[in-house]
């Protein structure tokens, strides 16, 4: 697929990949209309603690071990992206505390994936995973695609063919492509989506800020600083509901607690949000079987941490440029046949 600056791009899904990609493409002359029904930030980019945190995720996610260097990739392009944007970066890195069993599980799977890492009187400690306010850098990315041209719509896609695209509302409108960023809805307007699996997330957010510094990790629970401090995360494979669940997320308070006992009286709000993964936790992006389509979805933990680099491979696709040597990996149709 070849467009021109000029040609009509509606993005499907206002989350990190589809925000980011507005950005991109409205940056590069396209004509591009943002749809999402929800409010802006009520999706699972909004809920998220905005890791950017590769060692973490292919030590503590055992569907992303081996996929260090590719996350490293993520995390290195959104040096310059935040730096454009003016989005605050927090570099102070990873801690991992616990019992000598666990910590000594963590240290043998950082050396397997090849993360640095150096060990401190308190556990363990890596340089390699950052993190940013996820909420405001939506903000952020959705002002700045404004200021470049993109309009956003509160109205969802439901189909497109033919160069016409339908909405939920009974509309359609001409398009030249459609980017599908969806996450775990849209299943229908490609059928590589079929394989995408819902995954229901819940954090706990305290009521009081903490003082900043690295994310901590313990034993099935992470504690992440800030104005709006996180407290996560389940991993609900096959649930698609956003309705909190006290019981399921008391673990992790108390996981938290036993890390910080000074956290046992704090006051926690629970929030929901549904991801979406692909068998091999990598997403699906690149050009659809369905015509006119580039699908940018399936990102499991990962949304944030590679936005950048998926909105850069979806400007590629629609221009005719080299996506890049994760294109592979990335595949849409890499589990078929």
């Amino acid at each position: 697929m070849i467009l021109q600056s000029g040609a009509r791009v509606a993005v499907a899904g206002a989350g990190a990949f589809g925000s980011a990609t507005a950005l991109i493409l409205s940056r590069r002359g396209f004509a591009v209309t943002v749809f999402d029904p929800a409010a802006p930030g009520d999706n699972a980019s909004g809920v998220a603690a905005g890791m950017l945190a590769p060692a973490a995720e292919a030590v503590f996610d055992p569907v992303s071990r081996g996929h260090l260097p590719v996350l490293r990739r993520g995390r290195r392009r959104w040096e310059a992206f935040a730096a454009e944007l003016g989005v605050a970066i927090d570099r102070r890195g990873l801690t991992v505390e616990g019992e000598p069993a666990f910590l000594a599980e963590v240290e043998a799977a950082l050396v397997e994936a090849g993360a640095r890492f150096s060990r401190t009187p308190e556990g363990l400690f890596s340089d390699e995973d950052w993190k940013l306010d996820a909420r405001q850098t939506l903000a952020i990315l959705r002002d700045a695609a404004e200021t470049a041209g993109a309009v956003f719509e509160a109205r969802a896609v439901t189909a497109f063919a033919d160069g016409r695209l339908s909405l939920d509302d009974g509309a359609v409108s001409p398009f030249d492509a459609l980017v599908v960023a969806t996450g775990a809805g849209g299943k229908g307007l490609a059928p590589e989506l079929a394989v995408l699996t819902p995954i229901k997330g819940q954090i706990l957010r305290l009521d009081a800020p903490l003082a900043e510094g690295p994310v901590l990790r313990g034993q099935g629970v992470y504690v992440a600083p800030g104005a709006r401090p996180a407290i996560g995360a389940t991993m609900e494979a096959g649930r698609d509901d956003r309705e909190a669940d006290p019981a399921v997320v008391e673990p992790l308070r108390a996981a938290a607690v036993r890390l910080r006992p000074d956290l046992a009286g704090a006051s926690v709000e629970i929030e929901v949000g549904v991801r979406a993964t692909t068998p091999d936790g990598l997403p699906r992006v690149g050009e659809s079987r369905a015509p006119g389509v580039i699908l940018a979805a399936g990102a499991r933990r990962n949304g944030w941490l590679l936005a950048p680099l998926v909105a850069d491979m979806v400007a590629a696709y629609l221009t005719g440029a080299d996506p890049g040597e994760d294109a592979a990996a990335f595949l849409p149709q890499r589990f078929e046949g």
